[in-house]
C-alpha cells in the first residue's frame, strides 16, 4: 500500500505545484494520473521517490515513511520503486543487456558495478524479462540501435529487475506512435497483473488511461478533482479536469474500443497474442 497524506510542493519561485494531495494506492492496482500540463502529475511521481523533495506531507510505502528517510536509507528504499521514464533514460553506448542489468546496481558492490560483473541469477532474470517483452534476441544490441518502442521495453525490464513493490511511470507513450503506445500500456498492465504490482502512470492520453487503468485520478492546478473508475470520466468530469471542449468523440471512441474487445472471441485473442508480442519487438 502506498499512502500519501497532505502532500504539498512549493518551488523556490513560490509556485504551488501540489496543494495537499491525499491518495492511497492499494497493492496490485494500476492507477493513471491525468490532467493538463502543469497540473502536478510528474511532481507527484517524483515526490514519491524524492527526486523532488516535498515541502510538507507524508508518503508511506508499506511500512516505510519515505519522507523521513536519510540519504542512505533513501537509496535502499528506491530499490523498491521501479521508475519508467518518458525519454527511456538508457545509456546509448551500452547493450540492451547492460542497460537492463543497471537496474541491479543498487544491489551489487562498487567494484562489481564498476566492471559490470553481475551474479548469474541477475543475468538469468534479465534474459527472462527480455524474453517476456520480446527482446531476448536483441540482448547484445546497443541501445542506440533500437526503436522507441524497443527502448521503452528495455526501460520496463530495467525497472522490473529491481523486483519493486511499486512502479512509477512517467509519460511512457509520449514519444511513441498510437499502435506502439497501446502495446506498451498493455504490456505494463499485464506485467503488473502477473506480479501483483502497483503502478502509478502519469499519462496525457485520456483514451489510453481509460483502456488500461483500473482507476483514474484527475489533477487540476495541483489538486485532485476526480478519483474513480475509467467509466466515470464523463464529459462534465473531463471539462472539470481540462476545461471546456467537445469530449463526445473521446468518450465514444473509448466505448467503441471496449465493445470491439468484448466482441472478439477469447480463443482468437489468445491465438494472436503471441504474434502481437513478437511484432511489438520489431516496432
Amino acid at each position: 500500500m502506498l499512502r500519501i497524506k497532505g502532500l504539498v510542493k512549493r518551488y523556490r519561485t513560490g509556485d504551488l505545484a501540489l496543494k495537499g494531495i491525499d491518495l492511497d494506492v492499494p497493492d496490485g492496482q494500476v492507477m493513471a494520473l491525468i490532467g493538463p500540463s502543469g497540473a502536478g502529475k510528474s511532481t507527484v511521481i517524483r515526490c514519491i521517490n524524492r527526486l523532488v523533495e516535498p515541502t510538507s506531507g507524508s508518503i508511506t510505502l508499506n511500512d516505510t515513511e519515505l519522507t523521513r528517510l536519510g540519504s542512505s536509507e533513501l537509496r535502499r528504499a528506491r530499490r523498491r520503486m521501479g521508475m519508467i521514464f518518458q525519454e527511456y533514460a538508457l545509456v546509448e553506448r551500452l547493450s540492451v543487456m547492460e542497460n537492463v542489468l543497471s537496474g541491479r546496481l543498487g544491489y551489487v558492490g562498487f567494484w562489481q558495478s564498476w566492471f559490470r560483473k553481475f551474479p548469474q541469477a541477475d543475468v538469468d532474470e534479465a534474459f527472462r524479462l527480455l524474453a517476456r517483452v520480446g527482446l531476448d534476441h536483441m540482448a547484445d544490441k546497443r541501445a542506440d540501435e533500437l526503436s522507441g518502442g524497443q527502448r521503452q521495453r528495455v526501460g520496463i525490464c530495467r525497472a522490473l529487475i529491481q523486483n519493486p513493490e511499486l512502479l512509477l511511470v512517467d509519460e511512457p507513450t509520449a514519444s511513441l506512435d498510437p499502435k506502439t503506445s497501446r502495446q506498451i500500456m498493455r504490456l505494463i498492465k499485464e506485467l503488473c497483473e502477473e506480479r501483483k504490482l502497483s503502478a502509478i502512470i502519469n499519462i496525457h492520453d485520456v483514451m489510453l488511461a481509460q483502456m488500461f487503468a483500473e482507476r483514474i485520478v484527475g489533477l487540476q492546478l495541483g489538486a485532485i478533482v476526480y478519483d474513480g473508475p475509467p467509466e466515470g470520466l464523463t464529459a462534465d468530469v473531463l471539462t472539470r479536469i481540462y476545461g471546456e471542449e467537445d469530449w463526445s468523440a473521446t468518450i465514444r471512441k473509448v466505448d467503441e474500443d471496449a465493445d470491439a474487445a468484448e466482441d472478439t472471441p477469447a480463443a482468437v485473442i489468445e491465438a494472436v497474442q503471441p504474434h502481437r508480442d513478437r511484432m511489438a519487438g520489431l516496432t
